[in-house]
């Protein structure tokens, strides 16, 4: 049975739309993400970057301070707190109508990142599983969270990942996941299926042809394909050459269910957006 997406998620009492699209936009406080153009690293890049993103059409901005790219070292979490809480401090001080995602997957940086710093949202590569704390950290915060599925972790996710049915067993995870979170008293879950998280080219165009089977899950489905390694390795061109393939699979994920695109590159997100949006008849 497909059960009904629902329409909106709550930030803090202010019931965001799901019916057209949502776009959120990366900021990476770290000096080795995957996509140079994406690195900000002092309060000036920052606000600027958030500040363009926010004049684009931004709806969401997620702030992160750990790599995730295939192989990235792990960092302390003094470290990860050090980078992401000044970041996500100051776009809320200086944004304060920004809905501001942190992008953890520790229980610790998230709670002062939202009980302190201002963030709205917990976006979690781990889905929960590399932090026992998380789910009752989010039931207590009462803010939507986001749960990636990724098998291993960002050192060894990519060593010859197997399926039998990569999209079954990927929901089958969401489910044992939801219902966890739910029994929790989590309230307003997202899923991600994770687009290089543990899975090769063929696995990622596979759960981008049958994205619509996620809808099963009856939650609101973002998607972060910007960039990725299978765009540039697929079109034997350089990640800073990969914006046009960005864009077509974005549509593409659009028109088979996504509710939301995390994205490097705002505008064109927008402008994807709305051209699908016409062709869904989700616009007036």
């Amino acid at each position: 049975m497909v059960l009904s997406k629902p329409r909106y998620i709550n930030i803090k009492g202010q019931l965001i739309d799901l019916e057209v699209p949502r776009v959120m936009g990366i900021l990476n406080i770290t000096p080795d993400s995957f996509y140079k153009g994406s690195r900000y690293n002092d309060e000036k890049e920052i606000i600027v970057a958030a500040l363009r993103m926010l004049e684009e059409g931004a709806d969401f901005l997620d702030i992160g301070g750990y790599s995730s790219r295939p192989g990235a070292d792990d960092i302390p979490v003094e470290e990860e707190k050090r980078r992401v809480l000044n970041a996500v401090r100051c776009v809320s001080k200086e944004f304060p109508q920004a809905i501001i995602s942190v992008d953890t997957f520790r229980a610790e940086v998230a709670r002062e990142a939202v009980c302190d710093c201002g963030a709205h949202i917990v976006n979690d590569i781990s889905g929960g599983d590399a932090d026992p704390e998380m789910s009752e950290l989010i039931s207590e915060l009462n803010v939507p969270y986001i749960i990636m599925h990724m098998r291993g972790n960002p050192r060894t996710m990519q060593n010859n990942p197997v399926y039998e049915d990569v999209v079954s067993e990927i929901l089958m995870w969401f489910g044992q996941k939801t219902v966890s979170l739910m029994a929790a008293g989590v309230k307003d879950i997202i899923i991600d299926p994770g687009f290089g998280f543990g899975k090769n080219i063929s696995h990622n165009f596979e759960i981008l042809r049958r994205l619509g089977e996620f809808s099963i899950a009856g939650l609101p489905i973002m998607v972060g394909l910007s960039r990725k390694s299978m765009i540039w390795k697929t079109l034997d061109i350089k990640p800073g050459e990969s914006l046009n393939g960005t864009s077509a699979l974005n549509a593409v994920a659009l028109l088979n269910g996504a509710d939301i695109l995390r994205v490097h590159d705002v505008k064109d997100a927008v402008e994807t957006v709305k051209l699908i949006s016409m062709v869904n008849n989700r616009l007036n």
